[in-house]
Formats: structure tokens, C-alpha cells, sequence
């Protein structure tokens, strides 16, 4: 009887044991899912698998990286909300798509519903073929005053899609526009001569502009932008002296409601790895530069980016209702 008491409290206390380590075990406990709702070879994409090789390291888990492209990002990262709220299912994407999904009616959640991990900057460049008549950005200003040059991107409401919007209000001269499901896709079409111009992210032209597949006309920044085999791209401001800067921060988007022990554990790994060689000599090659946002600061970006962004497209007609109406402030 004593025997049979004795194996009873024994088996209790291995179970209240397990519960215990249960719970308080470390995370992550399996490998993570990593959406990444563009077209592979794109800068999400390419950043993502950059990010994910230096994390994976740091927090002992396979980072799988999957591309689910459609919806200019929204399929995918609708993908990622379905998903359990656990920390093991993450987004890849840009900070100027993340805040226009819900103004452009394509998600429920609004940036404000992440959790945002930007590692890498990079500007829009625009380039032609590299067999374009157009020279410099004048030539190609010039003939946009005669009539709708065509400018593909990688949908609507992308980087390459909002770059040619602001470029549009800054100059007045009206473009036709061409999306593609990525922007892999979108520099291809304009390499193969299907599109005239495309005002694309520099992580996404670098290689076509050292291949000499594309020329470039014009970095939109207020700095030249030296790509290393292809040489300096002058800055828009040579033109255009009060042209902002246009860009956008590339990195990982969770739900922000995942678990407290999730979110430190990513947030340790991502300060380590966005600080890595891997990623410094990553952006070098890409015509960017490295940022290390998250948390709260993150949060105060996004909210500057989704100002600016969704009033340039409601004004343009992208939009249809005012960014009033989702608690976005005019710039």
C-alpha cells in the first residue's frame, strides 16, 4: 500500500514538474515561419533571407523563409495574422506597404497591430534599359511632357508605385502605370524593354545596373549614391533642389500581440544581427544603409511613414477614402 502511495506522489510530482518546465521554458521551442508576401528576389525578400541566416544562429531555431506573393503583400501577411499569435509565424515587407493595407482596403489591421523589426534603408533609383534613348532625368522629363511614359512597380501601392506618386505630385508630369506581383518582376519587365521606366528600391536594380541591363537616371535622395561596378547616381536634387527623400526600411513585421517571452527573444536577436557584418556588407552591395528600429521608436517611424504615405496616395486617387478615417494625421 505504502509502495502504491510512494509511486502515486512520485507521479505527481513528475507531472507538476513537466507543467512547470512547460511553462517556463525558453523560447522558441520549434523552428519559425517567415512569410514573405513578395516574388522571390525582391528586397523583402532578399533582406529577409540576409536577416533570417543571422537570427537563426542567435536564437537556435531554423528560420524558414517562404515566399507568398499576391495582393501587393497583403495575401501573405493576412497569411501571417491567420496564424496562431505565438511568435512563430513572421512577415517580411517594407514599412511604406505595412502602412497602406488597411487605407487601401486590403487588411483589417493597421500598422499599428505590429510588432516592426527594420534593419536595412534604401532608396528609390530610377532607371530606364539600358538601350533608353533617355540619358538623365531631364531626357526622361522632357518626353513625360509629351505624353504618359510607362513606369512599372511591384503593385499597387508599393515602394516603386508610391516613388512614381511622389514623383508625380513634384513635378506634375503624369505616368502610366504598370504593376507586377514583385519587384523581381517589375526590374525584369523593364530590363526586357515591356516597360519604359521604373522608379524601383536601389536593393532591387543594383545587380541590372552592374550587369549594365539598366541605366540610372537619378537616385531620389539629396546624396549621390555610389553603387560599387556601376559608379555614382546623381541625386534628384540636381533637378529637382526640394524633391524629398523617398525610401523605405526593410525587415520583419509580427502581430504586436504575441507572447512577452517571443518578443524578447526577437528583439535580443535582431539588435545583435542587424549590427552583424553580414548585414553592414549586405547593404553595402545594395545601395543601402543599416537601421536598427524596433519597439517604441519603430512604432514613431511607422506612424510618420503611414502620414506621409496614405495622404500622397489619396490625393493621387489611389486611396478612395481619407486616411482621417483610420486615425492617420495629415502630414
Amino acid at each position: 500500500m505504502k509502495s502504491i502511495r510512494f509511486i502515486s506522489a512520485m507521479t505527481v510530482l513528475v507531472l507538476i514538474l513537466a507543467v512547470s518546465g512547460a511553462a517556463f521554458a525558453a523560447w522558441p521551442e520549434k523552428p519559425v515561419n517567415v512569410i514573405v508576401p513578395w516574388s522571390p528576389g525582391g528586397a523583402s525578400d532578399l533582406t529577409a533571407r540576409t536577416l533570417a541566416a543571422e537570427m537563426e544562429k542567435l536564437l537556435g531555431t531554423r528560420l524558414s523563409v517562404t515566399n507568398t506573393p499576391g495582393g501587393a503583400g497583403a495575401i501573405g501577411t493576412q497569411a501571417m495574422f491567420d496564424a496562431a499569435r505565438d511568435g512563430y509565424t513572421w512577415s517580411a515587407n517594407a514599412d511604406g506597404s505595412i502602412v497602406t493595407y488597411q487605407a487601401l482596403d486590403m487588411l483589417k489591421q493597421s500598422h499599428k497591430d505590429y510588432a516592426s523589426f527594420m534593419a536595412v534603408f534604401t532608396p528609390n533609383v530610377i532607371c530606364v534599359p539600358a538601350n533608353s534613348p533617355f540619358n538623365d532625368l531631364k531626357d526622361l522629363m522632357d518626353a513625360m511632357k509629351a505624353r504618359p511614359v510607362t513606369v512599372s512597380s511591384a503593385g499597387t501601392g508599393s515602394g516603386g508605385h508610391q516613388a512614381a506618386e511622389f514623383f508625380r505630385m513634384g513635378t506634375g508630369l503624369e505616368y502610366r502605370h504598370v504593376p507586377y506581383q514583385g519587384g523581381a518582376p517589375a526590374v525584369t519587365a523593364t530590363v526586357k524593354g515591356e516597360v519604359e521606366a521604373i522608379m524601383q528600391l536601389s536593393m532591387e536594380v543594383t545587380e541590372m545596373l552592374r550587369a549594365k541591363q539598366l541605366k540610372a537616371l537619378a537616385v531620389m535622395d539629396g546624396e549621390p549614391l555610389d553603387v560599387e561596378g556601376y559608379g555614382a547616381i546623381p541625386p534628384i536634387t540636381k533637378w529637382l533642389p526640394d524633391f524629398p527623400s523617398v525610401g523605405n526600411r526593410f525587415g520583419f513585421f509580427l502581430p504586436k500581440d504575441i507572447p512577452a517571452d517571443a518578443k524578447e527573444a526577437i528583439t535580443a536577436a535582431f539588435k545583435t544581427a542587424a549590427a552583424s557584418d553580414a548585414i553592414k556588407k549586405f547593404a553595402a552591395d545594395r545601395g543601402s544603409k543599416v537601421v536598427t528600429l524596433y519597439g517604441e521608436e519603430a512604432e514613431k517611424e511607422m506612424e510618420v511613414k503611414a502620414s506621409r504615405v496614405c495622404w500622397l496616395l489619396f490625393e493621387s486617387g489611389v486611396i478612395k477614402n481619407s486616411p482621417d478615417q483610420y486615425g492617420i494625421p495629415k502630414p
